[in-house]
């Protein structure tokens, strides 16, 4: 566990949080997390931890969030402290790697664009935020804005704010599809064999 934490949120769907409670509580000895229901959305979910942060602890103006999906479990703790460090200095940082892979815009099926690949990144998580500037900017935001911007990189973006970029890696895939699964699986068997 990273020690610079002082709580650790596990926000979820609704249906499942006594499940993760239940599973914490066999596994993981640290009274420093918390269970708690997750939004509809992505921002809703960001938007619930902050509210439970302030009910709990308050509102101050250095407070940071860091958000790391549940569908990425190989992070490191260098990425986790490089997205501690650079919120020194950012209000936003961002997890990305550099793209291997040459982006393709396309529009109804078409190609419109072809960035240039060396300016180009693959996002990740974590993402970390200033909670007061967040929520200051996605408060203003319309409820349709709110929809559309699920990425809290991005609504920190859009209120004026550089976004640092934290060094990702590969190894820190996310699992969408069976085949991530299959490759997750293989990753997990081989760390556990060493």
């Amino acid at each position: 566990m990273i020690a610079e934490f002082d709580k650790i949120i596990v926000s979820i769907h609704p249906q499942w949080v006594q499940y993760a409670k239940d599973l914490i509580a066999k596994y993981i000895d640290d009274d420093r997390i918390v269970v708690i229901e997750g939004g509809s959305e992505r921002n809703d979910t960001v938007m619930n931890a902050i509210n439970y942060i302030q009910e709990n602890f308050g509102k101050h103006d250095d407070d940071v969030l860091v958000m790391h999906d549940a569908v990425r479990p190989f992070v490191t703790r260098r990425i986790i402290m490089d997205n501690i460090r650079l919120a020194e200095t950012y209000k936003a940082v961002d997890t990305a790697i550099g793209a291997t892979d040459t982006i393709v815009r396309a529009v109804d099926g078409e190609v419109v664009e072809i960035p240039v690949r060396s300016y180009m990144y693959q996002g990740q998580t974590p993402q970390t935020i200033n909670i007061n500037a967040f929520q200051n900017q996605y408060l203003q935001m319309s409820e349709a804005e709110q929809r559309e911007l699920t990425d809290s990189a991005k609504v920190m973006l859009l209120a004026g704010y550089q976004v640092g970029v934290a060094d990702g890696e590969e190894s820190n895939m996310k699992i969408t599809r069976p085949y991530d699964l299959r490759i997750a699986n293989a990753i997990a068997k081989e760390d556990s064999d060493v």
